[in-house]
């Protein structure tokens, strides 16, 4: 890839399902954002490419690991057992290392690796990932925690709407099951890997902070003050995110961003998401406030707040946010977090 000097300061994205989209949905994130639109000019609107985070001084990206799990209707051709969702998960490592490998992303895993990529960013652009797995049944057993931390996993989320592991983002699934109890303990135990609270439900993230004491974030959720669903934080959770000195990432998507926004109705404002991170702040400080978009998240441009279009657009915060935070929430708050921990 050749070299392009960034904008200054550096964007940190704590939530892209890279992978995902270029397996699952068949995106070629190679492309130039443009063109990518021109080719799938149906459905949603593309909002990311790896030219557009580089366009974008993207220092950072939590790239997932996400594996689907199988619905009748909506996920045909989802996981159904272990074994399913953890090739799911290898098949987007491999991407990423392929990328890697292409030179058009560097895999970071220890904080020596983060340095250094900064350093070379400055110079050419190039984003980094940093892998979070998001889901966990992709981890057969809790005891192969081990292998992918090996393999440059440094974020688990336990969750997504329900795993063997935990209940997640629907009201009723429950809290940590056995096994989820048994994954706490092995992240206790592995200092490479931080807990991702995001898509938690509550009785399993207050059973989670109960179990383990290491690092902790929320890759991508929204206080649940402005929208009402376990898919967001409460009030005592993003508490205790900020005691532990966790980070919390705001997701753009409308409808996390304002109660009962629907595909189709008018797009707010920016505003809609600054109240979010205004809220967090309020209780826990704007130190513990990034970014986590999910742009890629099943949605597209047209369910973003105006006049966010593509990853360049996050730096218009800068013309809304208080004087002196915006470059902590756009990456320096997750880098100073990442570096207290990463091995």
């Amino acid at each position: 890839m050749d070299g392009v000097k960034p904008p200054p300061p550096p964007l940190v994205d704590a939530h892209l399902d890279l992978a995902h989209n270029a397996l699952e949905a068949g995106f070629d994130l190679t492309l130039p954002l443009e063109e990518l639109r021109r080719r799938y000019p149906q459905g949603d609107v593309p909002t990311v490419t790896l030219p557009a985070l580089v366009e974008a001084g993207a220092a950072l990206v939590f790239a997932t690991l996400f594996a689907s799990p199988y619905h009748p209707e909506h996920n045909p051709e989802g996981y159904t057992t272990p074994d399913e969702a953890h090739a799911q998960a290898l098949r987007q490592l491999e991407l990423y290392r392929r990328w890697h490998e292409e030179g058009r992303v560097r895999l970071i895993t220890t904080r020596a690796e983060l340095d250094g990529h900064l350093k070379a960013w400055e110079g050419d652009g190039v984003p980094g990932l940093l892998i979070l797995m998001e889901g966990a049944d992709p981890i057969r057993t809790p005891d192969e925690l081990g292998f992918w931390a090996d393999a440059g996993v440094r974020l688990v989320g336990p969750a997504w709407g329900g795993t063997r592991y935990a209940g997640g983002s629907w009201f009723g699934t429950g809290g940590l099951t056995e096994l989820g109890r048994e994954l706490m303990a092995a992240l206790q135990d592995e200092p490479r890997v931080a807990l991702d609270a995001s898509h938690l439900s509550e009785p399993s993230f207050w059973e989670a902070l109960e179990l383990y004491d290491g690092p902790l974030l929320a890759s991508h959720s929204n206080p649940r003050r402005f929208v009402d669903h376990e898919r967001h934080l409460s009030e005592a959770m993003i508490s205790a995110l900020g005691e532990r000195g966790g980070v919390i990432g705001t997701v753009f998507y409308n409808a996390f961003l304002v109660a009962g926004w629907q595909r189709g109705d008018a797009r707010p404002g920016l505003e809609a998401a600054l109240r979010h991170m205004a809220h967090v702040a309020e209780l826990i400080g704007w130190e513990h406030v990034g970014i986590g978009s999910d742009f890629d998240g099943g949605f597209g441009a047209r369910e973003l707040p105006e006049p966010l279009d593509q990853p360049a657009d996050l730096r218009r915060l800068e013309e809304a946010l208080p004087a002196g935070v915006f470059p902590g929430v756009l990456g320096g708050h997750w880098l100073a977090w990442l570096r207290r921990w990463l091995p």
